[in-house]
């Protein structure tokens, strides 16, 4: 069973396993695009995308979480200035893992994982999506079956 096991493996102990995202995921903050294998690429998006929604938060708190993760206090920066307001009105989904090629010497399949919304971009993002309308909340005795036997007569039940 695989319950409570979120992350790929990647064949690596979990010290390396995460040695290796935070050396990926400051190197896409620093240059917004990597090159990278395709399951390396999924796990960096979970990673990065946490950074720039600490980066989004703003506070001391964030700020320390995302220093033990991310190296160098000019990508720390960045993610706190640069990104967090490019991304001010975006809800998610900030970066994008694009399948290119299969490399030559073990066949690894590749991708291309790069900040959405950024210039130079190799495919251009969707708009964010707008909110939902708002619900109109149920009258108390409509929102169980159970209640529903209490519901006065003229309800049209």
């Amino acid at each position: 069973m695989k319950h409570r096991h979120s992350m790929r493996k990647l064949g690596r102990t979990s010290s390396h396993r995460w040695a290796l995202l935070r050396n990926l995921v400051s190197q896409l903050v620093q240059h917004e695009r990597l090159e990278t294998t395709v399951p390396k690429a999924k796990e960096l998006r979970r990673v990065a995308d946490n950074m720039v929604q600490l980066g989004k938060q703003g506070t001391l708190a964030a700020r320390r979480r995302a220093a033990g993760v991310i190296h160098g206090d000019e990508n720390l920066h960045k993610v706190f200035s640069e990104l967090a307001f490019r991304y001010k009105d975006r809800a998610g989904g900030y970066t994008r893992v694009l399948a290119t090629r299969v490399r030559q010497g073990d066949a690894a399949p590749m991708a291309f994982i790069e900040f959405v919304d950024r210039p130079n971009e190799l495919r251009e993002s969707k708009p964010p999506c707008p909110p939902p309308p708002p619900r109109i909340p149920l009258p108390p005795w409509l929102q169980s079956r159970h209640a529903r036997q209490w519901a006065p007569m003229s309800s049209g039940l």
